[in-house]
């Protein structure tokens, strides 16, 4: 495989074009009954030259022949149990375990930030918001940690405006492990307004390799100008840019 880090902008959100990328990883963005924004994400992902996404099924054994995956939001199973219970016990969730504990890169978005608290690859779960109302939002952030595949090109405390549409997204760790996650800048972002009542103000998480991460905050819905901004587009580019990184001939992905 022939890579070129050209494939990559910087923050200045552009569209890349076809033509300044000769590398191609495919993206597995993943359907559960329920799940209703998966071609958002997927529209998200095609506008990255060098990034092939695919929807991939609840009920799939294996991921590995992609180079990341993508959770992406809906309300899988009706929300049914508790957001992201039932999704979190499909067989896919099995090969998405392997894949992530073998350092594949993995991204859930809102449901799909539930799922993975669920399925116990994130720590942490998302409880009712403290409205108890369902909020459909522009929501001002903060960006911290820059160490994932999904935020590599940001630069700490970088601030942009994302969509949250949920209703379960106050974000509850107990006291001694949310103790442990910030002593382990575990925390990607934060609500500079806190809307749902998340502790310590927190709307994205990584896992403590950083190759998971999980944030309640839509960057699908501001990927292009057509929905208002591209400020969200950099969360796919930053994917981009470590897969490139982390590229070797003949031989997985590794992000950690």
């Amino acid at each position: 495989m022939t890579t070129r880090i050209e494939c990559v902008n910087t923050h200045s959100q552009k569209i890349l074009s076809s033509d300044t990328c000769t590398a191609s990883f495919k993206v597995a963005i993943l359907r559960f009954p329920g799940t209703n924004c998966e071609m958002d994400t997927f529209e998200a992902v095609s506008r990255v030259s060098g990034l092939l996404p695919e929807i991939v099924g609840h009920m799939a054994q294996s991921l590995e022949p992609y180079d990341a995956v993508i959770v992406p939001g809906g309300f899988s199973y009706g929300d049914y149990l508790r957001t992201g219970a039932i999704a979190a016990r499909t067989p896919v969730m099995k090969a998405l375990r392997d894949f992530a504990l073998g350092g594949g890169a993995v991204l859930g978005i809102c449901n799909g930030f539930q799922i993975l608290a669920e399925a116990g690859l994130l720590p942490g779960i998302l409880l009712e918001n403290s409205s108890r109302k369902f909020i459909c939002a522009d929501t001002p952030l903060i960006v911290e940690q820059t160490k994932t595949p999904f935020t590599s090109l940001f630069s700490p405390g970088s601030r942009l405006n994302l969509p949250i549409a949920h209703q379960e997204g106050r974000y509850y760790l107990n006291e001694k492990d949310l103790a442990l996650l910030e002593e382990n800048a575990q925390v990607v972002m934060r609500y500079q307004k806190n809307p749902n009542g998340a502790l310590h103000d927190i709307a994205a998480i990584s896992n403590l390799e950083g190759n998971i991460l999980g944030m309640m905050p839509h960057p699908e819905r501001r990927s292009s100008d057509e929905t208002g901004s591209t400020e969200g587009l950099t969360i796919f580019t930053s994917l981009l840019s470590s897969l490139l990184k982390s590229s070797v001939p003949d031989g997985p992905i590794k992000l950690r």
